[in-house]
């Protein structure tokens, strides 16, 4: 299977060969988007997805021989990894707040609509989350742990702007909510939130708030 540089690289990881099926044609549709490898479970999964070099996984969380869990662990901790988003039956689903947790840039419901899907490759290839903060914000509030971690002393790096600037993201306001109730422009809103991930190394605002729960600074 050649993949053509112009288009964006998808791996599908599940273990319902009809359903990859499914995906599949939907993504080939698209001219902006190729799907470069295929797998029936976790390990396949990693082993395909480090020989093909996929730009999005679409990795199934419950599968056999390894899961989607710790097959996105092992790719993740590669250099360069993919961005992966889970697929789920279940909203509001603990083991894909694991997910996030650990890096990967979202979930989608596997019943979710084929244009969403598609918005949604194209969304995290871009660099964004494939969920809103806001609804990591809602997932996390029921599964995160009741004893906050340490505060990392990077936190300590931002200024006091920026550590407004945070607050109001890790309730899962857009930039232009932020911009409105702090009259700046969107423009400089996103220049402090590139500058917070930056400083925090954290990849976008899901992981943000992510950060926010884990440490206690919601």
């Amino acid at each position: 299977m050649t993949a053509r540089p112009d288009r964006i690289r998808v791996a599908l990881v599940d273990d319902q060969a009809l359903f990859r099926a499914g995906i599949r044609m939907v993504v080939d549709s698209q001219p902006d988007l190729q799907v470069v490898g295929e797998a029936a479970d976790g390990r396949q999964g990693v082993d395909m997805v480090r020989a093909s070099r996929p730009d999005v996984v679409l990795m199934d969380i419950r599968m056999p021989v390894l899961d989607g869990l710790a097959a996105t662990a092992e790719l993740l901790a590669d250099p360069d990894p993919p961005r992966v988003v889970m697929l789920t039956t279940f909203d509001l689903d603990e083991a894909a707040a694991r997910a996030i947790r650990q890096g990967a840039s979202g979930f989608l419901l596997k019943d979710a609509d084929p244009e969403f899907l598609l918005a949604a490759i194209r969304t995290v290839h871009a660099g964004s989350a494939v969920i809103a903060a806001a609804a990591t914000r809602d997932l996390f509030s029921r599964f995160a742990a009741s004893a906050p971690a340490p505060v990392p002393a990077a936190f300590a790096e931002l200024t006091q702007r920026e550590r407004e600037i945070f607050a109001l993201a890790a309730r899962g306001l857009s930039n232009a909510e932020i911009a409105a109730r702090e009259f700046l422009s969107e423009a400089t809103v996103k220049t402090h939130i590139s500058r917070i991930l930056g400083k925090l190394a954290l990849r976008d605002r899901v992981q943000l708030v992510v950060f926010a729960y884990e440490h206690g600074l919601t």
